[in-house]
């Protein structure tokens, strides 16, 4: 056992600790050390590596604090983050610096490595329409993070307690190979098709974090298939890929959706793997919810793309090449008017 004092003078206390000691509770959470606050005085007691963790973690929301002028949840999940995992808070010249260097509206989450936030004026609406509307669409080429920052944003809802679990569903659609020839069982068969968003899920939350998160089922990975019948609550939803979605299945995920919960729907209609006489939901979704307040359609291009700098000389040549006439696969499909 060990003990270690703070002493937070000219501290706001109650803003270091939260309205109703919110960020106190979850620090608590998080820790079995036990925490005793008395007047600017913060007393730890417990395990000596806790002890030594929870004293960094102080220390750091006291400066985050005395930069910045407030502290939410999110940011004392992220300390505590940083410190279990790097044993130090923050990057160089410490978070609040980053905060005062960025425009916050950007800013969508802090990870253990690093800052993510809109890059391009793109992004940076599809994040001000997703903070406004429940139901958003965001549609474009690859490479253009409407579903990495899709993630981060329920990442954040999580954390701020905003939602109480994620959903992040895929169609489990062929892209020229066949399931039935795939290795295992089904779970083996469709994880292929859920592993970029277990990727963008990695960046995000710690590994034994985001594994207790999946075993609790407050983070749900699954085929689109696999919503049918349910009623999502306080949930942050995600169906990515959705151009390969069909039109019965985009109105099943979207009557999934109940209280307090929002929608993200991403996908990108130049590279659908339906069958040709199957119409994509994505492509027919936007004449049928265009007058429906509460729902938003964003659109990005390749100014968005913050891939690699090739990515966007790739979409130019597939654009250059379908304009002279040479049409792909899907020149049947009805497309997607294109509104602003």
């Amino acid at each position: 056992m060990a003990e270690r004092k703070i002493k937070a003078e000219g501290v706001d206390m109650l803003r270091l600790l939260g309205l109703n000691d919110a960020n106190l509770q979850v620090v608590e959470d998080r820790f079995d050390a036990s925490i005793t606050v008395r007047g600017d005085a913060i007393t730890i007691r417990g395990d000596a590596k806790e002890v030594e963790q929870l004293e960094k973690v102080f220390k750091e929301l006291i400066y985050v604090l005395n930069k910045s002028g407030a502290i939410t949840t999110n940011d004392v999940e992220t300390v505590i983050d940083l410190v279990r995992v790097n044993g130090d808070p923050a990057l160089p010249n410490n978070i609040a610096t980053q905060i005062g260097e960025e425009d916050l509206e950007t800013v969508v989450l802090f990870t253990r490595n690093g800052i993510i936030r809109a890059k391009s004026a793109g992004q940076k609406e599809y994040i001000r329409q997703i903070k406004k509307n429940d139901i958003v669409f965001a549609i474009g080429p690859a490479g253009t993070g409407k579903t990495y920052l899709a993630v981060a944003m329920a990442v954040a809802a999580l954390r701020n307690r905003e939602m109480m679990k994620i959903i992040l569903a895929r169609p489990a659609v062929e892209a020229g190979e066949s399931l039935g020839f795939l290795p295992g069982d089904l779970r083996e068969k469709v994880d292929p098709y859920l592993r970029p968003l277990y990727d963008a899920l990695d960046d995000m939350i710690p590994p034994e974090k985001l594994k207790t998160y999946v075993e609790r089922r407050v983070i749900e990975v699954v085929p689109l298939a696999y919503m049918r019948g349910r009623t999502l609550n306080n949930a942050f939803v995600i169906l990515d890929e959705a151009q390969n979605a069909s039109s019965m299945q985009m109105k099943m995920f979207l009557t999934r959706l109940g209280a307090n919960s929002k929608a993200i729907i991403t996908g990108d209609i130049t590279q659908i793997d339906l069958p040709t006489t199957t119409i994509s939901g994505l492509v027919q979704i936007r004449d049928i919810l265009h007058k429906i307040d509460g729902v938003q359609f964003c659109y990005f291009d390749r100014n968005d793309v913050v891939r690699h700098k090739l990515v966007k000389d790739i979409i130019d040549a597939y654009d250059q090449y379908h304009a002279n006439g040479k049409l792909d696969a899907n020149a049947e499909q009805p497309r997607l008017k294109r509104h602003r």
